[in-house]
């Protein structure tokens, strides 16, 4: 039988709403990860789904070592980033359950030395809502001072002292203090490492062997080399950090199966009670908005729950995703942290085939521009989210807020769908057949957000010409040591700015300084004095904040 023949039958037994098996997953898998078009000598990427107890798909493409050349493998070792902080917030838990904290606690019980400790609980420690400065925000932190080693109380001397973003319980703001602070919680109340902690609360007991701290002074079988991308979009080794410093927020190192053992040991009950499970996994007070819990973000998959988050640290990302109803994992490690793979995307396209509900591929359909003229407009989900459609170069673009401008793709009867996602737009005409609404389909759910009209197209920001000297002082390449863009005036004269792996974007001056692009919406501001070369770079892209020096 001709492969193309038996992929499709053995992919279409899982259409009919029905699990799918392992062979069906299988050649799914292959098929999406095929479409990413992985290098063989590249970076790599490591998946795993499974449903309960039964593994559905267990794969690698790529290199663990490209020097080396030695492929990556499903049971390799990579850091998981921010993956870590669901294991050290369960790790508080089972000392809450044990009797020896509570949520409500200080943050000053336990460690009394803390500025203002008194006022910051554990609970706010937990869900980002402590308003403590993150340290891996501060200007210039990460070009230099994350390679150091320090130990906990050197590592939280370096922002203790910082302003305070906000009183603590009255925000939410993503925060890898609070769960340093939260390891030097667990610390105080063990009296061992957190990460020592870890291994004793849960990882021993539950058995699970592909999860660990990467000691300095330790090799592990099967660690994978990280890759990032250089300034000139070329793959090169990651950069430098100390792995003391991710902490509790983002230290460990895992595999495939070990994430997969911690998922069915976790959401199982093995390791801590139904109640902490259930403030663990229930986003409330400010976090509520963010539908973050405690290191879990909750969310939806064709409208059933789905629990995950993803990680990202130097020369690795991660994406770990659990579908409560029918306890579905999904795995995704990746040794680069460059562009070029659709890790959300590939994980919720999994999850939806695994659970027999998988997403149609899109197929456009040609409209003409007169056609999309009539969906032109700002339409608003309350008070304070708005979303512009604008046609532009004969397609119809979506921009939410002062975000990335998306270019949809036309599936016909008003719908559009969203490029390298899962998500969907639906118009509503009213009577007179003019768009009164619009309906956002998030996650492939059945039922969507409506967006009601609000006003007609607003005029687009006027920006500054500038002259051959202005554009020649921003010229350069800047770089920090997690992202870099190049600036360079193309042939027709245009300021244009490159990140590597990506494609170059016409930078739009509003001041001779200031510039935007609004196709990812990102801002660049430029630091010099009148009449010199720019020496620095702050990128402010989705309310994180990066400054690059000039090379």
């Amino acid at each position: 039988m001709p492969v193309a023949v038996l992929l499709s039958l053995l992919i279409g037994a899982a259409h009919a709403g029905q699990p799918a098996t392992p062979a069906a997953m299988t050649a799914y898998a292959n098929q999406l990860l095929d479409a990413q078009k992985i290098a063989a000598d590249g970076p790599g990427v490591s998946v795993l789904v499974a449903r309960g107890d039964q593994l559905l798909y267990k794969g690698a493409r790529g290199m663990a070592s490209i020097e080396l050349g030695v492929p990556l493998q499903p049971d390799h070792l990579l850091r998981i980033g921010s993956v870590t902080k669901q294991i050290a917030a369960a790790a508080l838990l089972k000392q809450i359950d044990d009797g020896k904290a509570k949520l409500d606690d200080p943050l000053a019980k336990f460690l009394p030395d803390y500025p203002h400790g008194d006022r910051i609980t554990l609970l706010q420690l937990l869900n980002h809502t402590s308003g403590v400065k993150s340290y891996t925000g501060i200007p210039g932190y990460m070009a230099g001072p994350i390679r150091r080693d320090l130990n906990t109380a050197e590592l939280i001397k370096e922002f203790k002292d910082q302003p305070v973003d906000f009183a603590p319980g009255e925000k939410w703001a993503y925060n890898n203090s609070g769960y340093v602070l939260l390891g030097a919680v667990v610390e105080a109340i063990s009296g061992k490492s957190w990460h020592e902690s870890i291994d004793e609360l849960l990882l021993r007991p539950a058995k699970i062997t592909g999860v660990h701290y990467p000691a300095g002074d330790r090799l592990f079988k099967g660690m994978a080399q990280g890759y990032t991308l250089n300034g000139q979009g070329q793959v090169a080794p990651a950069g430098f950090l100390s792995m003391t410093q991710p902490h509790a927020a983002g230290a460990l190192v895992a595999n495939t199966e070990g994430l997969w053992r911690w998922n069915q040991a976790l959401h199982g009950g093995k390791l801590i009670s139904q109640a902490s499970y259930t403030r663990m996994t229930t986003p409330e007070g400010p976090a509520k908005a963010q539908a973050y819990g405690f290191g879990i973000g909750a969310g939806t998959l064709r409208d059933q729950s789905m629990l995950a988050h993803g990680g990202g640290i130097h020369g690795f990302a991660s994406m770990l995703n659990y579908l409560p109803a029918s306890q579905t994992t999904v795995v995704i490690l990746r040794n680069s942290d460059g562009p070029g793979f659709a890790m959300d995307t590939v994980a919720r396209k999994l999850a939806a085939f695994a659970i027999g509900e998988p997403f149609a591929e899109p197929k456009p359909v040609a409209v003409p521009a007169a056609q999309l003229k009539v969906a032109e407009g700002v339409y608003g989900r309350d008070d304070k989210q708005t979303r512009t459609l604008r046609v532009k170069d004969g397609a119809l673009q979506s921009q939410r807020g002062d975000g990335r401008v998306v270019v949809l793709v036309p599936l016909g009867r008003d719908r559009f769908a969203f490029p390298d996602s899962v998500n969907e737009l639906q118009l509503e005409r009213g009577a007179d057949d003019q768009v009164v609404a619009l309906s956002f389909f998030n996650n492939g759910d059945a039922t969507g957000e409506r967006w009601v009209r609000r006003g007609e197209l607003p005029v687009e920001p006027a920006y500054l010409a500038l002259s051959a000297a202005q554009r020649q002082a921003l010229v350069g390449d800047y770089s920090a040591p997690q992202f870099s863009i190049k600036v360079f005036v193309d042939d027709s004269g245009r300021l244009m700015g490159q990140a590597p792996g990506q494609p170059a974007f016409e930078l739009l001056a509003l001041t001779p300084r200031q510039l935007r692009v609004p196709q990812v919406g990102a801002q660049l501001d430029f630091a010099a004095e009148e009449g010199k070369p720019a020496t620095s770079v702050t990128l402010t892209q989705g309310g994180q904040v990066l400054v690059m020096p000039r090379k």
